[in-house]
């Protein structure tokens, strides 16, 4: 038990090699599913503990901090593990008979490999507690994403993958470079050690470049509005199986780099009151709220619609942030969960309907439901949590968002947030309406999704009413979470 903050990043990690010396489709996603689920079952270990003991802090090679690379792991970080876990393991447990139709028979092996390293990669920056070491598991997972988005069967996976590698490394070097700025100012990298030495030298050029170049940075990975039109691309033609894992954890991973630079390393004073951070947050989450939800209604490509959807969803986060209240940042941390398993449902109900279809086109939607009703019930389901309907993980989100913005008496930004929602309502009902009230076209003998792309989409898709009604564990490590990064106890 006490090793399991690192074995959770290296489980993963020596599955990599493993699925290529394998060199069977079959054997290579078990290997994959087997090591995603043990993973998941040392998040869930990690949650316990932390919430028993208070933070864990592992020392690699038993040297101590910060001399030695140290992993830390606290409320916020237990919390984000384990979504990224649970994710790659329902994932992957759906994965295998839409990897057999969208990628050749040779590459399979390989495929796993890189999607293992970019689970590692994911898990472990959010497990490290030094800034360099997050730079680089940052590249690591970068590196196979790209591969694994260029395994697309359309031809413009190749563009989209190209697009985001350029976005990707600047977005990288720009996180590198501010890391940089704040080791030269005060000779660390362990991150509790950079919040405790950079008070004393707060009011320098430097840090505040550092503080510039990380912003964006992170914000590029993000894709927060305008940084973002690698994303929409990357999704709509990557492999199903990879579009419902990026969505689910990529940009959440990234949320939790904002939330823990920003908040934990400068500190909320330095980044939201002496620096214009909250400002910028609060007007480009607005932007990217109203923007990507209205491009998203004029999407005929359903990825591409929910893509665009993401994008607005990040609006959601960045703006609790912006609010720099412990209200607000809750509300950021709890849609960080809550968006999981919205967009982790959708996507895999979008990849059953690709592997029985062939396509994600609005038209070809026609008549779906009634042809694969469990399919497209799930995404009914998963569609009115992202409104935000009552008794959904997405009302919770939002009303606490709402409650932020009502204690500082921002009611017209309330009022914008809740225009959001209306304009979800409506790209959401075009897809209900081609489905339920369309005529079906083409192939009648269309069937249901197999079973093995139900289980987990429905795991999700229960998760979505569970978290709704049941908010104890959510918002109780949300509140926590952010009372901590706000300077309260918890």
């Amino acid at each position: 038990m006490e090793h399991l903050p690192v074995l959770v990043v290296i489980i993963p990690l020596l599955t990599v090699p493993l699925c290529v010396l394998l060199d069977h489709p079959r054997l290579a996603w078990l290997a994959a599913l087997a090591s995603s689920w043990l993973s998941f079952a040392a998040a869930v270990g990690l949650v316990l503990q932390v919430s028993d003991t208070g933070p864990i802090s592992y020392l690699l090679g038993s040297w101590e901090a910060p001399w030695g690379i140290e992993y830390r792991i606290d409320v916020l970080a237990s919390y984000v593990l384990l979504i990224v876990t649970a994710m790659a393991a329902l994932v992957l447990f759906a994965a295998r008979e839409s990897v057999r139709k969208d990628i050749p028979e040779a590459r399979i092996s390989r495929f796993y490999a890189a999607f293992m390293l970019a689970f590692a990669g994911l898990a472990g920056i959010v497990a490290t507690g030094d800034a360099f070491n997050v730079f680089v598991f940052l590249e690591i997972s970068s590196l196979a994403t790209y591969a694994l988005i260029s395994m697309g069967k359309d031809r413009r996976a190749l563009s989209a993958a190209f697009n985001y590698l350029v976005m990707g490394t600047i977005g990288a070097t720009f996180i590198l470079i501010g890391i940089g700025f704040l080791y030269m100012m005060t000779g660390t990298l362990n991150m509790a050690d950079l919040a405790a030495r950079l008070p004393e030298v707060a009011d320098t050029r430097t840090v505040r470049a550092g503080f510039a170049f990380l912003a964006v940075g992170i914000g590029l990975k993000l894709a927060l509005f305008p940084l973002h039109l690698w994303l929409p691309n990357a999704y709509a033609y990557a492999p199903c199986s990879v579009t419902a894992f990026l969505a689910a954890t990529a940009t959440k991973v990234a949320v939790y780099l904002l939330l823990r630079f920003m908040l934990q390393i400068f500190g909320l004073d330095f980044s939201l009151v002496l620096m214009p951070l909250d400002t910028l947050l609060l007007v480009l989450g607005l932007i990217g709220i109203l923007s990507a939800s209205m491009v998203a209604v004029y999407q005929g490509n359903i990825k591409r619609m929910f893509a665009y959807s993401s994008v607005a969803q990040i609006g959601y986060m960045v703006l609790g942030v912006g609010l720099a209240t412990t209200t607000g940042i809750t509300s950021a941390i709890l849609h960080l969960f809550n968006h999981a398993l919205m967009k982790g449902a959708l996507f895999l109900a979008l990849g059953g309907i690709a592997y029985r279809i062939g396509s994600t086109t609005i038209q070809d939607f026609s008549g779906l439901g009634r042809t694969m009703p469990w399919t497209m019930a799930g995404i009914v389901l998963g569609g009115l949590s992202l409104i935000g309907i009552p008794s959904t993980v997405g009302f919770i989100s939002k009303w606490y968002l709402v409650l932020a913005t009502l204690e500082e008496g921002l009611w017209p930004v309330a009022l914008l947030v809740l225009i959001g929602s209306i304009l979800a309502v409506v790209y959401i009902w075009k897809l209900v309406e081609a489905a339920y009230f369309g005529t079906p076209e083409g192939n009648p003998e269309i069937k249901e999704a197999p079973l093995s792309m139900l289980v987990p989409m429905w795991a999700l898709v229960g998760a979505n009413i569970y978290f709704g009604i049941h908010t104890d564990l959510s918002v109780g490590l949300a509140s926590r979470a952010a009372a901590v990064l706000t300077g309260g106890a918890g």
